[in-house]
């Protein structure tokens, strides 16, 4: 009996020891994510300036959204910036990895050097990178006009802001995505280029054949969290551009932004911002879809 008695005294000991360690996790998710993702769908069916108390509007708000010219066209500004962002950044993040994944002298400054933007304060390289495209004296232009070049105004012009944040997106993204892809190419067993090296297979076929499909997974990853992120964006249209000029750069983001800090419309706001939750989550199902038509699902040993 008093075994069990102390059998019994350990187990709790162990769950309480458990659950001290996930409580602070626990109360940050609650306080910080969990109770105002339920405050915000509650704003959505609500007029509400800050100045007064929250008027139930029933479904208006997303009537309105759904008529709204701004939200289409700031959609369609946010769609801009991921589908100029994302393919470039897998892309680039590739080709980074498989290059670095191989024992060269001074690899690892190489990688450290790839991923320092990722690390660094997204604020800051906003401002280093304005800086850069200032039409009058920023290194760019300087560097066209000494090839003959007339640079644009890059952040003034309606054509070229997107653009230009586009390229720093890039420039910032794509460290983090390389690491990724690093982890995933270090993680293939050389057997197989081994093998395929016998039956005569050059570079390419390799990288077809084999690092690409092993790799798939990893790939996956990096275009779903992307994705997210793109469209999630931003601290660089506030920075650079304020979302001009003329709205140009006026993501969805930088809209619920506007319509809550700027013009004090916060049900509106709310439900922008879970238009914009439909429209992630859909992309992601999606993802998640045609991913077992290419993700090669099979174990590497």
């Amino acid at each position: 009996m008093i075994n069990k008695l102390f059998k019994l005294n350990y187990i709790q000991k162990e769950k309480i020891a458990g659950y001290s360690f996930l409580s602070p996790n626990l109360l940050g998710f609650l306080i910080f994510s969990l109770i105002p993702i339920i405050a915000s769908v509650f704003l959505t069916f609500t007029s509400w300036n800050l100045a007064s108390s929250p008027k139930f509007v029933g479904f208006e708000n997303f009537a309105n959204v759904l008529k709204d010219e701004l939200f289409w066209t700031y959609l369609w500004n946010t769609f801009y910036y991921a589908i100029g962002t994302i393919p470039l950044t897998v892309i680039l993040a590739f080709s980074l990895a498989y290059l670095l994944n191989r024992k060269i002298r001074g690899v690892v400054f190489f990688r450290t050097l790839q991923f320092l933007p990722s690390v660094t304060l997204l604020v800051a390289i906003a401002i280093v990178w304005s800086w850069l495209y200032n039409a009058d004296f920023g290194l760019f232009n300087y560097f066209l006009g000494k090839i003959g070049i007339t640079g644009p105004r890059w952040l003034q012009s309606k054509e070229w802001a997107m653009p230009a944040i586009i390229i720093m997106g890039i420039w910032k993204g794509t460290g983090y995505s390389m690491l990724i892809f690093l982890a995933g190419l270090q993680g293939i067993p050389e057997r197989y280029y081994e093998a395929a090296e016998i039956d005569g297979a050059n570079w390419w076929h390799k990288i077809v054949h084999i690092t690409i499909p092993l790799i798939s997974p990893t790939t996956f990853f990096v275009i779903v969290t992307t994705t997210i992120g793109s469209i999630q964006g931003f601290d660089q249209f506030y920075i650079m551009t304020r979302g001009g000029p003329s709205g140009a750069t006026t993501t969805l983001v930088y809209y619920i932004f506007q319509n809550a800090f700027e013009w004090f419309k916060m049900g509106y706001a709310a439900t922008v911002a879970m238009m914009l939750f439909i429209i992630v989550l859909i992309l992601t199902l999606i993802q998640w879809h045609f991913s077992n038509k290419w993700v090669f699902d099979e174990g590497v040993e």
